[in-house]
C-alpha cells in the first residue's frame, strides 16, 4: 500500500487522550463519510481532524490524484505533543502545577486500487 498524501496538525491544545476516543470512528472510512460524520461527533478535536483531513485531500489534489472518491484513511495518528506547565493557587498558600496539553495528529490518505482485469 502506498500513501497517496499526507498532513500534519501541530501543538493542538488538546490531551492526546481525547483526542484518541475520535480515532477509531475515522481510522480505515472513506474520506467522503469522515468528512460527514464529523460535524456530528461531540467531541472539541472534531474541526481540527476536519480540516486535517480537507487539508490531505488537497495535498492529494495537488499531487496530481484528481478523484477523491477513491480516498480513505489509511493512518490517522496522534501522538503527545509538550505539555504548557502553569500553576493553581491551593490550600494553605501553595502552588499546584497544572499540565497543559497539547497533541500533534498526522493523517495518511491511500486509494482504493481495483485489481482486475
Amino acid at each position: 500500500m502506498t500513501m497517496v498524501a499526507r498532513a500534519q496538525a501541530h501543538y493542538i491544545r488538546i490531551s492526546a487522550q481525547k483526542a484518541r476516543l475520535v480515532v477509531p470512528l475515522l481510522q480505515g472510512k472513506r474520506v467522503a463519510y469522515a468528512l460527514q460524520v464529523l460535524p456530528s461527533i461531540n467531541k472539541k478535536i472534531a474541526p481540527y481532524f476536519m480540516r486535517l483531513i480537507q487539508s490531505a485531500v488537497n495535498n492529494a489534489r495537488n499531487k496530481g490524484f484528481v478523484d477523491s472518491a477513491d480516498l480513505f484513511i489509511a493512518r490517522l495518528i496522534v501522538n503527545e505533543g509538550p505539555a504548557l506547565k502553569r500553576h493553581r493557587a491551593a490550600s494553605f498558600g501553595r502552588a499546584m502545577s497544572i499540565r497543559k496539553r497539547t497533541s500533534h495528529i498526522a493523517v495518511e490518505l491511500d486509494a482504493y486500487t481495483v485489481k482486475g482485469k
